[in-house]
């Protein structure tokens, strides 16, 4: 799945949602999608949190495929910035 379809996915879980603060998926060569607010773009930016993934895992995460604490540990996510944003993604697109 490309980026902007990821990206557009994520827009549709933050619909009648509010989200404090900005957290970037950094995928490399690939793209980023920084959620800020209450939307979500492919256009990078600085934000208070990072997670570093491969999109084939972005989509696993997002999905509920891939279960954060275990990527985490097994290096398939790397987290940089304010954990607090990072744990705050799962309400926002359950």
């Amino acid at each position: 799945m490309a980026l902007d379809e990821i990206a557009a996915h994520i827009r549709d879980g933050l619909a009648g949602k509010s989200f404090d603060g900005s957290l970037k998926f950094d995928c490399g060569e690939e793209g980023v999608i920084v959620l800020a607010g209450g939307d979500a773009g492919t256009t990078d930016r600085d934000a208070d949190c990072t997670l570093r993934l491969s999109a084939e895992n972005l989509t696993k995460l997002l999905s509920g495929k891939l279960n954060p604490m275990t990527a985490v540990m097994m290096g398939k996510i790397k987290i940089s910035g304010d954990m607090s944003i990072a744990m705050k993604l799962s309400k926002l697109i359950a």
